[in-house]
């Protein structure tokens, strides 16, 4: 059973989308507009609540860490195996997101999301009013992949630090982060349609929120 996109864009009036690449901002942004407007927050993977719905048999992508044979065989796929993994997922959980939003826009608030929809989808649902793509350099997510210290990108660290040969695997995962930050993706999200912001190492989060309101519509001029 599909819902009509008129239908969707009519729930999700108040609702604000950011995608793009990583070390671009989404999260501080997203994060830093609900505070503000005291909207509801939708930080990156927002609907792993839902994850108790999910089957392998129905959504693959999405139940690999349940399927694999171990955090190994992760770190040890192919540039292509990962991005259409990566891809597979983001199809995958459109559903789950839809189901979220809908529950999330119930009580009128404004709706901020981190946002994993396929463009061709936030096409569909949103407007340009609505959406905004924030952009980093493509090199950056390769280079500093690793330089975070959240628990998950460290615990992958740490496996592939436990390979037979660590700096094969550590090449190997490099060229997967080189695949899915590729300069093609890169213009592919740039040339969207959407709203652009790109990272400017010289702007403050402040300044980049007062741009993103505006765009908005939630800061008068």
């Amino acid at each position: 059973m599909d819902i009509a996109n008129n239908i969707l864009k009519k729930l999700f009036e108040n609702v604000y989308f950011i995608t793009g690449t990583a070390y671009a901002g989404k999260s501080t942004m997203v994060r830093m507009l609900a505070q503000k407007h005291g909207g509801v927050w939708c930080r990156e993977n927002y609907t792993e609540d839902l994850f108790g719905l999910i089957a392998p048999q129905h959504q693959p992508n999405l139940c690999y860490f349940d399927t694999m044979s171990g955090w190994q065989e992760f770190v040890h796929r192919t540039p292509e195996q990962y991005e259409a993994w990566l891809y597979g997922c983001a199809s995958e959980n459109v559903g789950l997101e839809l189901i979220e939003l809908i529950r999330r826009t119930e009580a009128g608030q404004s709706v901020f999301v981190d946002t994993q929809f396929p463009l061709e989808v936030l096409r569909g649902i949103s407007d340009y009013r609505h959406v905004a793509v924030m952009l980093s350099d493509p090199g950056i997510s390769v280079s500093r992949f690793f330089d975070r210290p959240d628990a998950e990108k460290q615990f992958i660290y740490q496996k592939i630090m436990e390979a037979e040969d660590p700096q094969a695997t550590l090449a190997n995962y490099r060229a997967v982060l080189e695949r899915i930050n590729s300069p093609e993706n890169y213009r592919r999200l740039e040339d969207s349609g959407f709203f652009v912001l790109k990272r400017d190492e010289a702007r403050t989060p402040e300044q980049t929120l007062a741009i993103l309101e505006r765009h908005f519509g939630l800061l008068e001029d």
